[in-house]
């Protein structure tokens, strides 16, 4: 349901036009601020609108505002016999940006990413993983609601993020298997110096435990979501490492499982290697010296959401939209941790 100015009233999937507004209002501001932090609005007002928060993503963007910058500039087109010479550059954003919008408008979307995928995916840790999960968010969307041009166009910018960022892992030595995600992630020999962003980090990695190795789409799937859970979960006792960042070890393979759905089957264990690169890797990257307990909760799933709405901060609502896709009592501990280590924007109305 919805009132007279298209607002979502009932808590519903919104079906009124906010998503595209809030969109067609972002696409004219680069993915990046500063030259090194990510824009994070569109995957923000996508979790509100998906977890029915619509009548909260206008105001959230005008408190947001501050921090958009205009696209940069564009170098030179990007084409289908050129590409490889513009991945992972950064001075390419706007280039990249417009090569996909080209490509989604004259191709099923679809066909697009699947051409893609491949190709990004050993840079998925690029941008702090930033880029992948802004992929994951816009083909939610075109997953589960009606396809319309700035829903298409955010897929563009998206995977024209990826590209521009693209940086692939070192080279890593596979450690001893680890019977299960849970058991890999705590596994995962952590960086000598914790200081500086992901950049300063990643370069540090030199190996993880083996886990998660398979051929087969529907076990990849599998563990896949047993990876996303685990790392959810871990945030609970782990979060307080450093509070931001380490959302990343579940947003950025429940990114990919998102996006599953919408890509060929025989994608889906690279995928799953993929993400399990990504996790591990700010897991190692942002390891705290000791484990916390976390209290348990007895709110909803919808209860938990809302106040992380309330709270404002762009990585605590993408967590717990991803804490929601998991949805039992230790995911949504979980988020309310996140709300509790991170800086909220919107004042208390305690």
């Amino acid at each position: 349901m919805t009132d007279t100015d298209g607002r979502d009233t009932d808590g519903g999937t919104d079906t009124s036009g906010t998503l595209d507004e809030a969109l067609q209002r972002l696409h004219a501001h680069g993915p990046e601020r500063l030259g090194r932090l990510t824009n994070h609005a569109p995957m923000a007002v996508e979790a509100l609108v998906h977890r029915g928060q619509a009548r909260t993503v206008h105001r959230w963007l005008d408190r947001y505002r501050h921090k958009l910058e205009d696209m940069p500039a564009p170098h030179s087109p990007v084409t289908a016999t050129t590409w490889r010479e513009a991945l992972g550059d950064t001075a390419r954003i706007a280039d990249w940006a417009r090569f996909f919008e080209r490509e989604t408008q004259e191709r099923p979307w679809r066909d697009v990413l699947a051409e893609w995928w491949p190709r990004l995916l050993p840079g998925i840790a690029g941008g702090s993983t930033h880029p992948v999960i802004r992929t994951g968010h816009a083909v939610r969307t075109l997953l589960t609601t009606e396809e319309t041009a700035p829903r298409r166009a955010e897929l563009a910018h998206a995977l024209g993020y990826w590209a521009a960022r693209s940086q692939p892992l070192p080279e890593l030595t596979a450690l001893a298997p680890a019977p299960s995600a849970a058991a890999a992630l705590d596994a995962v020999p952590p960086v000598p110096r914790q200081d500086g962003g992901m950049r300063d980090r990643l370069p540090q990695l030199t190996a993880f435990p083996s886990w998660g190795a398979t051929a087969d789409p529907d076990t990849a799937r599998t563990l896949l979501t047993e990876l996303v859970t685990a790392a959810t979960h871990r945030y609970a006792t782990h979060g307080h490492g450093e509070p931001i960042m380490l959302v990343h070890a579940a947003t950025a393979p429940n990114a990919v499982l998102r996006t599953l759905p919408a890509l060929p089957r025989e994608l889906w264990p690279a995928s799953l290697a993929a993400a399990w690169a990504a996790s591990a890797a700010v897991t190692a990257a942002y390891t705290p010296r000791e484990v916390r307990s976390h209290r348990a909760t007895a709110l909803t799933a919808e209860e938990v959401f809302e106040l992380a709405a309330a709270h404002g901060d762009d990585h605590t609502i993408k967590f717990a939209d991803t804490a929601l896709d998991i949805g039992d009592p230790k995911a949504l501990a979980a988020a309310l941790r996140a709300t509790e280590l991170n800086p909220p924007v919107f004042p208390s109305k305690a």
